[in-house]
């Protein structure tokens, strides 16, 4: 029997994906949660929900778990900045991924998609960035590719499949329920707490607590008109810098040193030694000669009216997002752990 209001959450062990599984449960909304593999189930202890097997990569799963499901979620995707084969394991899994579960729920008669993007899919070349100025015009990053070339193709499946769909564009969501490995923008947090990150690169990070933005999916479920998309993040970028700054304010017995500034030439040679490190051991770098070039300086600030506006998103200020996430993180020790 088809249960009334059904939602399905993909991804739903990842950061956002479980922590948007939680707020739906809250609100009394069934919710079917997808995961790759079934065996990943501590993520849902205690959590009144049905949990089932699906990958983006396999049409037929999505089918199967999509029946009887009035909104999708569509959180699961390849979330990394770095693999051996950028094409095939970021660029391939997201745009095939998100064709096969639009055309599986075309299949399934689901009647509403809220599609997670990224900021990564806005354009940055005046800021602060707004969702109608386009999209992201630097195709340097696979991963940055393919929520670009994954949101435009959301769109265009769901017009042609007569599906409503939404797309929300998260900032760096950190904070609240995690569990390991934890995300690269959470990741980033750890490294600073182990004192991993010896010297300034100039990066910034638009922080935004992960319950916001599931908030934020929830509204655009409710409120957000098809065809559109809102930036789920806050104005105003951190940088890493600063951000170890609140770290070292909270926690100072743990001896958190402060960047040093290098200039940029040293910042290449150093990210080309570990570029080097991680073609021997397949791990991910720290740090990348590309994250140098295109993220080094660059201020990821956003207006987000329309997301106020429209939806009635009102996220917490980045400031508290990020002591609450580093006292998370402090108070789940084994997080930290390499």
């Amino acid at each position: 029997m088809t249960k009334q209001n059904l939602a399905l959450v993909s991804g739903a062990n990842g950061h956002l994906g479980n922590n948007l599984v939680r707020l739906l449960i809250s609100k009394g909304i069934p919710v079917r949660a997808t995961v790759r593999n079934i065996k990943h189930k501590i993520p849902f202890t205690g959590l009144d929900c049905e949990v089932m097997e699906a990958d983006i990569t396999d049409k037929a799963s999505f089918v199967k778990a999509l029946q009887g499901v009035e909104t999708f979620y569509a959180v699961g995707a390849a979330f990394k900045l770095w693999a051996k084969d950028p094409q095939k394991e970021i660029y391939e899994v997201n745009i095939n991924g998100t064709r096969n579960i639009i055309e599986a729920a075309a299949e399934a008669g689901v009647k509403r998609i809220v599609y997670v993007s990224s900021i990564a899919a806005l354009d940055y070349s005046k800021l602060p960035a707004r969702e109608d100025y386009g999209y992201n015009p630097d195709r340097r990053d696979m991963y940055y590719n393919s929520k670009n070339d994954g949101e435009k193709l959301a769109f265009e499946l769901a017009k042609k499949h007569n599906i409503e769909l939404v797309a929300v564009l998260p900032a760096a969501m950190i904070g609240s329920e995690a569990f390991a490995p934890l995300s690269v923008s959470y990741g980033i947090l750890k490294l600073i707490l182990n004192k991993e990150i010896p010297v300034d690169t100039n990066i910034t990070l638009n922080w935004i607590d992960v319950k916001d933005v599931a908030e934020g999916c929830y509204l655009a479920a409710v409120k957000g008109r098809n065809g559109e998309r809102y930036i789920l993040a806050n104005e105003q970028c951190i940088s890493i810098t600063e951000t170890t700054k609140i770290a070292q304010k909270m926690y100072p017995e743990r001896g958190i040193e402060i960047p040093k500034a290098v200039p940029e030439f040293m910042l290449l040679v150093l990210a080309g030694i570990m570029e080097l490190g991680s073609k021997l051991s397949g791990k991910a770098p720290l740090l990348t000669r590309k994250d140098i070039a295109m993220f080094s300086g660059l201020q990821q600030n956003f207006d987000i009216s329309k997301a106020r506006n429209a939806l009635g998103f009102n996220p917490k200020k980045p400031e508290q997002a990020v002591k609450e996430a580093l006292e998370y993180l402090v108070n789940h020790e084994y997080l930290l752990k390499k």
